[in-house]
């Protein structure tokens, strides 16, 4: 039986650049920086010159009363308010729908941190053994899925999956696969994340792949592809979309944003957090046969690009592997210079940055790439946005820590390409 078509018909986001996905693409035209210097209640983000990280201005509390914000971790609270965004943006009425044929798909790869973090606080530092009662609720990985299935009635399949920083991008991919199938006819899928606490920083810097701040310009630390970059900048936020089978969209009078026509799923095996050309490139591949794409029919690709000395050498030569002498005419840029490493969260939303791509017909850049490196010689839209190239299929790549490669593909649809600020 042929495939299902899926219609991404509505997207929100908690980003560090913006509440919605238009003023998101907005900020990253315009190559504006969401990294800073963090400021916390906790002593050691207070400390000069401090971590930096791509931060939100998020207050639950502005969203869920005290009693259920007690029971809601930051990535939960996050993540609910992006899913309410997405079902508004795709004018979903599930009264009006079969439920059980309504699901949700939710990738994250550190769950509940602040809860976490705040119950090691309390013990190890205040010398309590006294935890709030919800801490196992609040802080394990599929709270964020459950609390919205719990919160718009869906009744279909709930799953969480944690692949480290290709998770949502797996939770969108396999969510397609399941309107596909004819398993479900609507799947809320996407991804939150919240590591800028101080166990997850330290853990991180321990790791030696955080970028060193930049001392006269801290928004300028991360330089994917730039011969001058130093590693990531971790940031926090929530990216949702509503994936629907097409002719349930039509019959509804949905507005679709695009067609996610590719999903690809490949496995690095050489070791735990070290990126191959191969298990990459085979991920792309992947997304082009299920897309039924030819390498040259791929308009533009949202890259990894972590600007972590190893992945962006490796996923350049990943690239030219896939595209042959199109990896030279393509444009690739990695926002992540801009809205830094959501890690789980970082493939959703990063998918949604190409679904706007295609709606504008305009390509964020790649900021701070103020030095080339040899080893990455593509065209990486260094310095400014680009618009009126024609965009009609764009890549989006998620490569993780544990080896997990996934890719998505989104293509336009009649009528999806606007210049609008429509939501």
């Amino acid at each position: 039986m042929k495939p299902r078509r899926v219609a991404v018909t509505g997207f929100g986001v908690v980003a560090p650049l913006g509440d919605s996905p238009e003023e998101l693409f907005e900020n990253l035209v315009a190559g504006r920086s969401g990294i800073a210097y963090l400021h916390s209640p906790e002593p050691a983000l207070d400390a000069a010159p401090g971590p930096i990280g791509a931060p939100v201005r998020f207050d639950g509390s502005g969203f869920f009363p005290a009693p259920r914000l007690r029971m809601l971790d930051r990535v939960s609270q996050m993540a609910l308010v992006a899913a309410r965004r997405a079902i508004a943006n795709g004018k979903v009425d599930f009264s009006a729908l079969a439920r059980e044929r309504c699901g949700v798909f939710v990738g994250t790869g550190g769950g509940g941190a602040t809860t976490t973090s705040d119950g090691y606080r309390t013990l190890f530092e205040e010398g309590s053994d006294r935890l709030p009662p919800y801490s196992v609720l609040n802080a394990m990985h599929n709270a964020p899925a459950a609390w919205i299935a719990i919160e718009h009635g869906l009744e279909g399949p709930n799953l969480t999956y944690s692949t480290a920083c290709s998770s949502s991008a797996v939770a969108l991919g396999e969510a397609a696969r399941r309107v596909q199938s004819g398993e479900a006819d609507l799947m809320v899928a996407g991804g939150a994340e919240t590591p800028l606490v101080r166990g997850v920083l330290k853990a991180w810097e321990a790791m030696r792949t955080l970028a060193v701040p930049d001392a006269r310009n801290p928004s300028a630390s991360c330089r994917p592809f730039a011969r001058t970059r130093t590693g990531l900048v971790l940031g926090e936020g929530a990216a949702f979309a509503v994936l629907e089978e097409w002719q349930h969209a039509l019959a509804r009078g949905a507005r679709i944003h695009a067609e996610l026509t590719g999903y690809g799923l490949a496995s690095d095996i050489a070791h735990i957090t070290r990126p191959t050309a191969e298990g990459q490139g085979r991920a792309m591949r992947a997304a082009l046969a299920a897309a039924g794409l030819e390498p040259e029919s791929i308009d533009y690709i949202n890259a990894h690009g972590t600007a972590t000395l190893q992945n962006d050498v490796v996923e350049t030569a990943a690239i030219k592997a896939v595209f042959g002498a199109h990896a030279y005419r393509v444009p690739v840029s990695s926002t992540k210079s801009m809205h830094g490493h959501l890690l789980g969260a970082a493939g959703a939303l990063e998918f949604i940055v190409a679904v706007m791509c295609l709606r504008h017909d305009t390509v964020p850049p790649t900021m701070h790439l103020d030095v080339a490196d040899p080893e990455c010689d593509l065209d990486y839209v260094a310095g400014g946005a680009r618009s009126g190239l024609g965009l009609r299929s764009v890549m989006s790549n998620s490569f993780a820590f544990g080896g997990t490669n996934a890719v998505l593909i989104a293509s336009a649809s009649a009528g999806s390409r606007s210049r609008s600020t429509e939501q």
